[in-house]
């Protein structure tokens, strides 16, 4: 079912443009998803990376999407953060914003973090340093660099540093850190700037038994306040977090359920988990 037949009120938005005086997205997600995408279709050289795909995420849901190489699980990341423009279709941020009319600066200024599969963390910085680089302040200038930060902001640095299990580490630089601590790390960088949606790829490949069962822990504890998106092929990582699967085949949706019914699908099971 179409999301406008579903929720007729989205049929009428304002502008995009029309943002509070800081600079602010105006997200209201009152009737309807946090985050859809409609009939999205993107081709390369004539391969269809995604082929009218349709994807509607809620408020504070955890969603796990999952597929066989080639599916379009990246290319509908590149869309979402505006790294790629699609062929056609229409991707909308809550019931008021187009993702379409906004670049990759804007849509991560307005609330979409996307962590990739390689770690990206400054390494000759400490791990709180590198959250306080990251801490979402004044983006309209680069008079941040100087700020000195309150005690409120120490305060929400302590949070983050406790959800990712770095409290004991704070003064190391993080490139002494694990594969896994470094993902944390990053995870908790996106989590400085408050994202409503937050898009996780392949977020335990590389990891220990110990450190995958942590990551677990810590997506599940962000749903709720965040929706979060894992792209993840490790089956057994999906079915510790998992509430509702979508799989991707050719672009387009394949399936979507609860793991067990993922499982259980005929189709699901040809194209994708009997590989």
């Amino acid at each position: 079912m179409k999301v406008l037949e579903k929720f007729p009120a989205l049929k009428t938005r304002l502008p995009t443009r029309l943002m509070t005086q800081g600079g602010e997205l105006p997200l209201d997600t009152g009737k309807g998803p946090v985050l859809y995408l409609e009939d999205v279709s993107v081709s390369f050289d004539g391969f269809k990376a995604l082929n009218k795909l349709n994807l509607y995420i809620d408020e504070g849901e955890l969603r796990c999407i999952i597929g066989p190489n080639g599916a379009g699980k990246t290319t509908m990341m590149d869309v979402i953060t505006g790294k790629t423009r699609p062929d056609s279709g229409e991707v909308w941020f809550g019931q008021l914003i187009n993702l379409l009319e906004l670049d990759e600066h804007q849509i991560a200024q307005g609330g979409i973090g996307r962590k990739f599969q390689k770690p990206t963390v400054f390494e000759q910085l400490s791990v709180y340093d590198n959250l306080e680089l990251a801490m979402a302040s004044d983006k309209r200038a680069w008079k941040n660099l100087f700020f000195k930060i309150s005690g409120e902001q120490r305060d929400r640095i302590a949070e983050i540093l406790e959800l990712i299990r770095l409290s004991g580490h704070r003064e190391r630089l993080a490139g002494s850190l694990s594969h896994g601590q470094k993902q944390w790390l990053e995870i908790g960088m996106l989590l400085m700037q408050d994202p409503r949606v937050l898009l996780v790829d392949e977020p335990v490949a590389g990891m220990t038994g110990e450190e995958t069962e942590r990551t677990a822990e810590l997506l599940v504890s962000l749903a709720g306040r965040h929706s979060v998106i894992v792209v993840e092929h490790d089956m057994a990582f999906v079915r510790s977090i998992a509430r509702k699967v979508t799989v991707l085949h050719q672009g387009s949706v394949l399936a979507e359920g609860t793991m067990d019914q993922i499982q259980q699908d005929p189709k699901v099971i040809e194209v994708y988990l009997g590989e």
